[in-house]
C-alpha cells in the first residue's frame, strides 16, 4: 500500500511549508501539502519539480490548495548527478563553510533583511545537510548573543555538531562579548585558516 502523507502547512510563513513537505517526502511515497497562499504554492510546486516528483495541484474554496507530490522511479536523478560529479574529482576536498558577515541578509530595507536572515538560518537548521562550521562575524556577531531571535536555531545547529565560530574582535567592538550564548569565540587567524581550507564557502 502507498504511503500517502498529508501536511497542512495553511498559515505558516516561507520556508516552513517548503521544508515540511521534503521532511516528509523523505518518508513517503506521496505527499499531500495544503497552503493557503500561492506563493507557498509556487514553492512547493518547484521544490515537486526540483525532486523529480509527479505534482498534481487542486485549488479548494477560500484559496486553499492542494499540492500533490508523487515519487518518480528517477527521483533521485539530481542527487545522483552530483555524487557522481564528486567521484569524477569536481568536489574540492574540505569542510562545508557557511559565513555570517552580518545582521541582516542582503542590501536595501534592514528590516526585511533582519527578517531574512533569520528565515535563512532557520532554514539551514531545517535542512538534512548542515555546514560543518559557521562564522559570525561584523554585526553577524549580535546574532549569536543573548536576545538574539535565531539563538534556538543556533543551539540546535550546534548541538548536531555544526562548529560555530563568534568573531572575538567584533564581540568586544559592540561590548557584548559577556553575552555569548551560542558557539565559541574565535579569532581572525582560525576564521582566515577556516575559511581557506573549505571545501565549500557560502555567504548568504
Amino acid at each position: 500500500m502507498t504511503k500517502i502523507k498529508i501536511v497542512d502547512a495553511r498559515g505558516l510563513s516561507c520556508p516552513q511549508p517548503v521544508v515540511l513537505a521534503k521532511q516528509a517526502f523523505e518518508s513517503n511515497e506521496q505527499v499531500i501539502v495544503i497552503v493557503d497562499n500561492e506563493t507557498a504554492l509556487e514553492n512547493v510546486n518547484r521544490l515537486g519539480s526540483k525532486l523529480g516528483c509527479e505534482v498534481k495541484i487542486e485549488a479548494k474554496n477560500g484559496k486553499i490548495y492542494e499540492i500533490h507530490l508523487m515519487r518518480n522511479v528517477d527521483s533521485n536523478a539530481d542527487q545522483n548527478a552530483f555524487v557522481t560529479s564528486c567521484a569524477a574529482g569536481q568536489c574540492r576536498p574540505g569542510p562545508f563553510v557557511i559565513v555570517i558577515a552580518g545582521d541582516k541578509m542582503g542590501r536595501g530595507n534592514d528590516e526585511l533583511g533582519y527578517v531574512l536572515v533569520k528565515t535563512f538560518l532557520h532554514t539551514v537548521a531545517e535542512q538534512a545537510k548542515k555546514p560543518d562550521v559557521m562564522i559570525f562575524y561584523n554585526t553577524g556577531a549580535k546574532l549569536t548573543v543573548q536576545g538574539s531571535d535565531v539563538l534556538d536555531d543556533l543551539k540546535k545547529l550546534e548541538s548536531k555538531g555544526v562548529q560555530i565560530l563568534v568573531c572575538g574582535t567584533c564581540l568586544n567592538y559592540f561590548e557584548i562579548k559577556d553575552k555569548l550564548a551560542v558557539g565559541i569565540v574565535s579569532n581572525m587567524y582560525d576564521i582566515v585558516e577556516i575559511m581557506s581550507s573549505a571545501g565549500r564557502l557560502f555567504t548568504p
